[in-house]
This record gives C-alpha cells, structure tokens and sequence, in this order.
C-alpha cells in the first residue's frame, strides 16, 4: 500500500506541480467520435435533432486516487435557421477530490451548404472553469508539505473555436477548444526552499476526420482518428477502426500512440438511445503495474427522433 501511494503521488505532482512549465491538457476519451462536441463546438446541432450525451470514464482503475472525469453535452438545431445551440460540462477529479476542476461551457455553430451533400459548421463556445485544490490533500500520498494556500472555487473564463465539415459518410474538423491560456499558480518566486512548480493550462488544438465504408449490405466499416497538439507535452495520436453490423451494433478496436490500446462496444438501443463502453490498457510502464486495472468508459445518448424526421447521418457520427 505504502509503493501504492508513493506511485499516485508522482501521478499527482505530475498533474498539479507540472515542473518546468510543463502543460495542463485537456480531459482524454476514448469513445471520442461520439463525444465530439467536447473537443469541437462546430458539430452542435450537426445531428438534426436535440441530443443529450453523458460519458463516464475511470482512468486506472485499483489506483488509489486516480483521474475520473464525467462529461454531458446536450445540442439542437434551432428550426428553420441554419444555427446550432448546445451547453458542455465537463468535471475532472483528480486524488479523491485533492483536484477538481469543472468545466461550464455554452456553444453556438452556423452552418452553410458547400456541396450537395457537404456541410460546414463554424462553432464558438464560451464559458470557463471552476478549479479547487486541496494541498493538504497531498498528505494522504506521502507527499511533503506544499509552502501554498489551498484553491477553493476559482473561475477562470475562457472561449474556443472550431469548423467543421460532414456528409452522410464523411467527417473533418479543426478545433481550439480553450484559446485563453491560464496561469492558475506560481510559486516559483515566492519561496526557493519549496517545492518549485508552475501550472498552466495551454492550448490544446483538435483535428478529427472518419469515413463510413459499406462492405457488405449487413456491415459497415467505420475508422476514425483524433489527434491533439499542446505546447510541453507529448503529441497524441488516436486511431480507431469499428466495424457497424445493421446499423446497430457497433464493435473495434483503437490505439493511442505509445500510450494505449483499446476494446470498444456500443449497441444502438432504439432509435432514441446508445450505449456504449470501452477498455483501455496502457502500453506504457505504468500498464504493467499490478494495481492498474486499466481504465472504463461508459457513454450513453439520448436523442430526440421524431417520427416524421430520421437522422441526416442514421448513427454514424
């Protein structure tokens, strides 16, 4: 129990400390092409009717402390006008609440034609987070005292951008989601006999495409790819391959480069409700560890399908 902690702690003075002005990152998902609101506003209301989408995810599952997030977007298109409305929140905890950061966004997109079948969004959303920080906290992982006063509620505004292109089996999209860089702390002047760190959140810039392919009359072929650029940390890489049999049930697999590898599930309920889950494993050092379970997501939608008018992309993206 005693490495257990002293492990996380290392965890934990990675994510808070962030030496040497090293970057905060946004949330990660591995169920990404169907969370896409969360990393670009463009695609609200590209789904042509109100969704509501909730996601889970336990990130290391038997670690003492380890990162949960929860998200829930909800999205629509405002009738008969080519604009999209929606709202984000997006909550991250970190050691049992020793970190909490929850994110409040609101997001609007406008739409044009640019083929016959081509769409481009442009989206904006604006909001902030609301960061708490437990130092104390820091105790309970064998960590020494931090010479800083503890972070309760503070808010820190923000807004992103993002275009985004779609047809019924296409899908492109650039995105910024916080372009305001924050400082949330610095003790680097305050103290030279303490613990020296700096955290900021940086910017994060998204780009996400996927096809649809039809094999056969009964599968579909439905690969997809994430990858995500921050200034001080490593490039991500995600790249899924599903395959969809009756428009229905959803099955593959995903890597994200040098860190994981992943199973995903998802089944198409009714024509108001998905679920889905996925199982990573991490391909790293820490993947090998005895009280790493890997991590979970569990991610449910809700649509509201009126009879009289389907889906323009029947549950592709």
């Amino acid at each position: 129990m005693i490495i257990k902690k002293r492990f996380l702690a290392l965890i934990l003075l990675g994510f808070v400390f962030l030496e040497n002005a090293q970057a905060q990152q946004d949330a990660q998902y591995t169920q990404y092409m169907f969370n896409t609101m969360s990393v670009n506003p463009a695609y609200a209301g590209s789904r042509g009717q109100l969704s509501v989408a909730a996601l889970y995810r336990a990130q290391w599952v038997g670690l003492d402390g380890a990162p949960k997030s929860q998200t829930l977007n909800v999205h629509s298109p405002i009738r008969n006008s080519k604009l999209g409305y929606g709202f984000s929140i997006v909550n991250d905890e970190i050691g049992d609440g020793v970190v909490q950061e929850t994110y409040f966004d609101a997001v609007l997109s406008y739409t044009i034609d640019v083929s016959l079948e081509g769409k481009l969004s442009f989206g904006i959303k604006a909001g902030g987070n609301m960061l708490n920080l437990d130092f104390n906290g820091l105790r309970n992982f064998d960590v020494e005292p931090v010479n800083a006063d503890n972070i309760e509620n503070r808010f820190s505004p923000n807004f992103g951008l993002g275009i985004y292109y779609h047809t019924d089996r296409f899908y492109a999209g650039l995105s910024a989601p916080n372009l305001l860089q924050t400082d949330h702390f610095d003790n680097s002047k305050q103290d030279a006999n303490s613990v020296q760190f700096l955290s900021q959140e940086r910017i994060n810039f998204y780009f996400i495409t996927g096809y649809v392919f039809d094999l056969n009359g009964d599968f579909k072929f439905k690969p997809a790819l994430l990858t995500k650029i921050v200034g001080g940390a490593p490039l991500q890489v995600d790249f899924s391959a599903n395959f969809m049999y009756n428009d229905r049930f959803t099955f593959g697999a995903a890597y994200r480069w040098d860190a994981a590898l992943s199973g995903m599930v998802g089944f198409q309920i009714s024509d108001q409700f998905m679920l889905g889950l996925a199982y990573d494993r991490e391909t790293t050092d820490l993947g090998g560890t005895q009280f790493n379970d890997g991590s979970f997501e569990v991610f449910l939608r809700y649509e509201l399908v009126k009879s009289f008018r389907r889906l323009v992309s029947p549950r592709f993206f």
